[in-house]
This record gives structure tokens, sequence and C-alpha cells, in this order.
């Protein structure tokens, strides 16, 4: 599995791919945009709310990250942190540990797993998915697979780019063929 975290103007980003348990996804590399949005105010969760859903992802939702390996096999889904700290852990077992704080968003390809590993008690986040796909809740458990494979490699990739709309890191890592 390829774990390097390279960068790309605004963004840093890795290729998880199939570690023998979660299909990841071998085309779309997951992204990270430190401090991108600033939460404020009584009520921070909607600096995310609205940004995402004036790029057209919807379906937003207000949570924390589940502490065990999951992901959407049907569905990108866009996390962006409002409140506190976390470190994350993308791609399985084998993957990559990520830092995420306020301010920070993270985009996580369909079949690419997520854990949250540890946070500080105030860590709260904001999802959403583009609009017209719907997430499912897929675990890594025997008998998912081949059927989430053929999921993945079917979800659509987003029209715009869950904080810079029709410009943005997504558009240029999600529409070419190489990420190296």
């Amino acid at each position: 599995m390829e774990r390097e975290i390279k960068t790309l103007g605004k963004a840093d980003y890795v290729l998880l791919t199939d570690d023998g348990i979660f299909p990841n996804n071998p085309r779309l590399p997951l992204l990270k945009y430190s401090g991108v949005l600033k939460p404020a105010g009584d009520d921070p969760a909607s600096v995310f709310e609205k940004c995402f859903h004036a790029h057209r992802w919807v379906g937003s939702w207000r949570n924390g990250v589940y502490g065990m390996h999951h992901y959407h096999s049907t569905a990108h889904e866009v996390l962006g942190v409002y409140r506190g700290s976390a470190v994350v852990q993308l791609g399985g077992e084998q993957g990559v540990q990520v830092e995420v704080a306020a301010g920070d968003v993270v985009v996580v390809p369909a079949g690419v797993a997520h854990k949250r590993l540890r946070s500080s008690p105030d860590f709260a986040v904001v999802g959403a998915y583009p609009q017209g796909q719907h997430w499912d809740m897929c675990y890594g458990r025997e008998g998912e697979r081949p059927g989430t494979d053929h999921n993945v490699s079917r979800v659509f990739t987003p029209e715009t780019d869950p904080v810079y709309g029709g410009e943005g890191p997504l558009l240029q890592l999600w529409s070419g063929p190489s990420h190296g």
C-alpha cells in the first residue's frame, strides 16, 4: 500500500490502495486541507455546512469520527473539523495516521477506511457527501467484498471541490490517471 503523503498547492494527499481487508481507493487520493476554514461564533459548525452546501456537498451531519474502522462504498465523504483535535487512521491498520484540528477539512474517497484513534474531549466534525451520492456503512467484514469493490468503482467523481468549488486540488487530483 502506498502511504507517502504528498502536497499539491493547498492540499496534502495520499493514495491508499487495497490492504486485503479494505478496498480503499486505487484511483482517488485522500485529501487534507489544513486550517482552510475558520470556525467561529456561537455555531462554528455552520461555517463548514455553508461552505460544503454552497459547493453541492450535502446531507450534512454533526458528530465525531467512529472509533472503529469503517468506510462508505457508495459515496465520497468530506469531514470538516469545527472543534478540537484528533488523530485519525486512514486506510486500515497499515494506513496512515493523520492529525486534524479545528479548521481542517479531509476528503475521504469512497472505499477508504477511517477511524478515530484519539481525540480531545471537544472534538467534533461536520460530514457531507457530493450531491446525488448516498452513503452506506461498511466495516471490512467477511462477505462485504467483492460487492463493495464494485460499488466503489461506480462512485462518480464530484463536479466540485467541497471547499474551493469549481477550482481546487480535488478537481486536479481526481481528474487525471496519475497521482505521482
